[in-house]
């Protein structure tokens, strides 16, 4: 899935919820249920997402909603992947996530031809 989102160092749960098209609450009860997301607030107490908390959302979303794992066939899977070392989940999805955008790029400049 490819996500358009401004590189800034913190998100809004809206700017966030935008660009994964769900709604805000289904960011919140993933927050509670996966130990990788886990936002900062600021003074306000809002929710504020780093960079890293946006690459571990786009894993949880590719798991739960693109490939239909259950939560806790999820968080299994995550768990799995970080007992066996395999810490490169979150890079590869970054390139995914860069080749998808290039993707869309190339598809519109084909449309405009």
């Amino acid at each position: 899935m490819h996500i358009d989102l401004p590189n800034k160092m913190f998100y809004k749960i809206g700017e966030l919820a935008k660009a994964f098209n769900v709604k805000t609450s289904l960011i919140r009860y993933w927050e509670k249920e996966f130990k990788t997301l886990h936002p900062k607030k600021n003074k306000n107490g809002s929710r504020v997402f780093t960079k890293k908390d946006v690459v571990a959302l786009q894993h949880i979303y590719r798991l739960v909603k693109e490939k239909g794992f259950t939560l806790d066939g999820a968080k299994q899977k995550l768990k799995d992947d970080r007992r066996h070392g395999k810490q490169e989940v979150p890079t590869n999805q970054l390139v995914i996530s860069r080749l998808e955008k290039i993707k869309s790029e190339l598809q519109q400049i084909k449309a405009q031809l």
